[in-house]
């Protein structure tokens, strides 16, 4: 395998990067569908930066030891990084501009550098230090990420709508469209920043993410393409264990017998759906008591595994025949599993994944060959589950972005 990133790291650890990687599978064709997943509303400014604060410079060894429980990363640190704090604009699910933030890790490098966009998986609101923006050390930037970086990427990192300088806004969860467009207008400050700082970037863009991040970078994938294949082209992006498939996940859980232990999580997309496409309905549509007024007071509170302990009767029979429309569309509009990326994709999953079952990335890779799209490769993680496949996802993400 010829990777010129390969060339510049230790032996063995090219060996390990390069022997993880896994074959794709089959394809077929069919006609290309219309596009399911609106963007919020209005064209974007023109300019999105609003403002930088430098918030620390790393070294290699200081970077490395970091991952000293990762065998083999530590010693790819080649460059230190410096961390900014990027303020920007984006708009909203109801289209007005807010102010976002996000993290950008710039390598001290000589060469003009790949930029990666990194999505990053649930945060709660009482975990808001872990937004990329305050560089903390129990964010998801801080170790692994931080390495990848000091090899030769500059990584743009949004906190998403609902965390850093937009956190007084609820974080629209798994929502496809804001995911998208917030993750954008970030790589475009980034980009602004670099141009501003005379930091040299070249025109690849690499997008990264698991879990939400997954979703959040399947989604944007598809936006850059559709809105700026010119401006910010991507090279090729690696989603991992993302929720690709709203609608037919909705119905995986209504129809389960099994104790599912995402359903607080999964109480806080239904809330996100109710208010962004005005649903508008109470809590007692979707929740039996005491449940229903439990989550009124506290959306985040603790709930059954039992999906029928859980939802109420009418709403599951709703979601798994389609008789609610507006409901129905509401999960269609989410779904990100079915069109045809120009760029090459990698999706990972674990394939024992009871978190995010492994059938929405499956749906995907066989939606997209079926599409017409080559370049597309299922990556699945042997008898991974959703939090076991983490590692493995960053090290096989890692070695498949390197090969452009």
């Amino acid at each position: 395998m010829t990777i010129s990133l390969f060339r510049r790291l230790p032996a063995v650890g090219a060996l390990w990067l390069s022997t993880v990687l896994l074959a794709p599978g089959c394809n077929s064709s069919a006609p290309e569908p219309a596009s399911p997943t609106e963007t919020p509303a209005a064209t974007p400014p023109a300019t999105t930066l609003t403002g930088s604060t430098l918030l620390g410079e790393y070294t290699p060894a200081q970077l490395a030891a970091r991952v000293q429980d990762i065998p083999l990363v530590g010693p790819l640190a080649r460059y230190s990084v410096r961390v900014y704090r990027l303020t920007y604009t984006t708009r909203n699910t109801d289209g007005q501009l807010v102010t976002a933030s996000g993290a950008l890790l710039v390598p001290v490098a000589p060469a003009a550098l790949p930029v990666i966009s990194y999505q990053h998986g649930t945060i709660r609101p009482d975990d808001e230090n872990r937004a990329p923006s305050y560089y903390s050390q129990s964010s998801e930037l801080w170790s692994a990420v931080s390495v990848l970086a000091a090899t030769g990427y500059v990584v743009s990192a949004p906190d998403y709508i609902g965390y850093g300088a937009s956190k007084a806004l609820p974080h629209p969860y798994e929502h496809a469209a804001s995911l998208a467009s917030a993750s954008a207008d970030m790589l475009r400050a980034a980009r602004e920043f670099c141009k501003k700082e005379s930091i040299s970037v070249n025109q690849k863009n690499f997008l990264l993410g698991y879990s939400e991040g997954g979703y959040a970078t399947m989604a944007l994938h598809k936006y850059l393409e559709e809105k700026y294949a010119t401006e910010l082209p991507v090279t090729a992006s690696a989603p991992g264990a993302g929720a690709y498939h709203k609608s037919e996940f909705a119905k995986y859980i209504m129809r389960s017998t099994q104790p599912l232990n995402f359903l607080s999580t999964y109480v806080w997309v239904l809330d996100t759906y109710n208010r962004v496409y005005q649903l508008n309905r109470p809590f007692s549509f979707y929740y039996q008591e005491p449940y229903a007024t439990q989550l009124q007071a506290n959306a985040f509170g603790e709930v059954p595994a039992q999906a029928s302990q859980l939802f109420t009767a009418g709403f599951r029979q709703q979601v798994l025949n389609d008789t609610d429309a507006a409901l129905t569309s509401s999960l269609r509009d989410n779904d990100i599993y079915d069109w045809k990326p120009k760029a090459p994709v990698a999706l990972f999953h674990g394939t024992a994944d009871d978190y995010v079952p492994y059938f929405n990335s499956q749906n995907a890779y066989a939606a997209m060959r079926a599409r017409g799209a080559m370049q597309v490769e299922l990556r699945p993680i042997q008898g991974g589950n959703h939090f076991s496949s983490v590692t493995s996802y960053t090290l096989q993400a890692f070695a498949f972005i390197s090969q452009f």
